[in-house]
């Protein structure tokens, strides 16, 4: 008896240890599109238990200061660079190591809606989800990812058709600014919509 409730634990300790281990898959729950903001971490980094040996740490802590303005600077540097047709479609931005909608996600996300619901009701649209420097890159990946398919399951919930949706993840890898503090990070932690050809 004690043999096998022991092997039961260790199976169960295992499976609990992989389960969270693994920053590859995201489950996204329906019901739950939306998520509690939470106060911001120090680093994009794992939580405790995860192997942290391998992740780099930030040149800087995150500033606790809103970087609002730089954002829409940036925005609309953007729109005035931009194709007409990519334009269409609003960023949306996240919080330091956070993949839920703010409020202001949720508004640029249901303008997003309106627009793939009433002016462009046959187009599909890639959500690309980017992260900021800071982390590795397999983790970021996997950031980017829940930012991409945070943004994703919202849109379904606003009635668009999830056949009309995908999802890409590139981490760190494509900056919108380059630069190492706080108001470059904030302009990369975005999600992106581009029409899919």
């Amino acid at each position: 008896m004690k043999r096998g409730t022991m092997i039961a634990l260790a199976a169960l300790s295992l499976t609990v240890f992989l389960a969270g281990g693994c920053a590859h898959k995201e489950s996204v729950k329906s019901e739950e599109p939306v998520a509690q903001a939470q106060p911001a971490r120090t680093s994009e980094a794992p939580r405790a238990g995860a192997n942290q040996s391998a992740m780099p740490t930030p040149a800087k802590p995150e500033s606790a200061t809103p970087a609002a303005e730089p954002i829409k600077q940036a925005e609309a540097q953007q729109a005035a660079t931009a194709p007409a047709q990519e334009t269409a479609f609003e960023n949306i931005y996240f919080d330091f190591d956070k993949s839920d909608l703010s409020k202001d996600a949720r508004d640029v996300l249901s303008k997003n809606a309106d627009i793939l619901l009433k002016g462009k009701p046959t187009i599909k649209i890639q959500i690309a989800g980017n992260c900021d420097e800071r982390g590795s890159a397999e983790y970021n990946l996997a950031l980017g990812e829940r930012r991409a398919k945070s943004a994703q399951q919202y849109l379904i919930t606003l009635g668009v058709a999830p056949d009309r949706l995908s999802t890409i993840s590139y981490g760190k890898e494509k900056p919108a600014v380059e630069g190492h503090d706080e108001a470059a990070w904030a302009k990369n932690r975005r999600d992106e919509f581009a029409i899919m050809q």
